[in-house]
């Protein structure tokens, strides 16, 4: 026999219902678009030689595959990706964990966090390769500027953003700032650092991918610079499609672990 009343039952059928709907809906919005797209090349009405056109990716991922390089630059790019987020995620709960424990830190490093999180990073690159090397440390030292500042600045946001009545409350039962901070800032601020690793992880994959524009032999990025050079655009749209593709595996495995968090 069921625990749920039945408007409760109906609700959870209801809410089933809406992320099916909204599933399918999605799937179809990418199926209407790759046909529209091939359509308008099949007629020309398009110039391939400047959008390519869906056909011509996969054909190009099939070349890929079959010279042994689409594995390779798609894991060069994901183990980028993800050390450079696992480093960015530590740093970012690291720093403003200290941030919070001492306001007067916090008030000294605002406005340089706010400044470096302003500069354009890109700019920065030349600098980069000399200051590390032409190697793939430039590139995980690009996508933790990019990644980890914001990252800092918004854990931080939630860290003193915490209700100041929970706080009181807690003293009054003289519980000192480790407990405070483990007993109530770090468990009412889940959801926002499920957040900021949502943001994290997209952040990571752009500053990887500008890093391997710049300096890398290897990678998506690599294959789209590559392209670019030599007027291949399917290889450049082909190298944008699979990296769509990885984009949408990283986010969803953070959101499986926000499930899994809120179960």
């Amino acid at each position: 026999m069921s625990t749920y009343s039945q408007e409760h039952q109906e609700y959870l059928k209801k809410r089933k219902k809406t992320r099916r709907n909204v599933l399918l809906t999605q799937i179809m919005i990418i199926i209407l678009f790759l046909i529209g797209w091939q359509v308008l090349a099949s007629f020309e009405l398009i110039n391939t030689f400047m959008s390519s056109s869906p056909f011509d990716v996969i054909k190009t991922i099939v070349n890929l595959f079959q010279t042994n390089q689409l594995w390779n630059h798609i894991w060069v790019t994901t183990y980028e990706t993800i050390l450079s987020f696992l480093l960015a995620t530590i740093i970012g709960i690291g720093c403003a964990t200290i941030l919070w424990w001492n306001p007067f830190l916090a008030k000294v490093f605002d406005p340089y966090l706010t400044i470096l999180n302003s500069l354009p990073k890109v700019a920065l690159g030349p600098l980069i390769i000399i200051w590390v090397g032409a190697s793939m440390n430039s590139i995980i030292f690009m996508a933790l500027m990019i990644s980890a500042i914001i990252t800092i600045i918004n854990i931080y946001n939630g860290f003193i953003n915490v209700d100041s009545d929970y706080i009181k409350l807690l003293r009054s039962f003289h519980a000192d700032k480790k407990q405070i901070f483990f007993k109530l800032i770090l468990p009412s601020n889940k959801e926002n650092i499920i957040s900021s690793l949502k943001i994290n992880i997209s952040m990571s994959l752009i500053g990887v991918i500008m890093g391997e524009l710049l300096v890398s032999k290897e990678g998506l990025g690599y294959l789209i610079m590559y392209g670019s050079q030599v007027f291949n655009i399917n290889l450049v749209i082909t190298s944008v499609f699979i990296l769509g593709i990885l984009s949408f595996i990283l986010y969803y495995f953070i959101c499986l672990l926000e499930k899994k968090l809120k179960s």
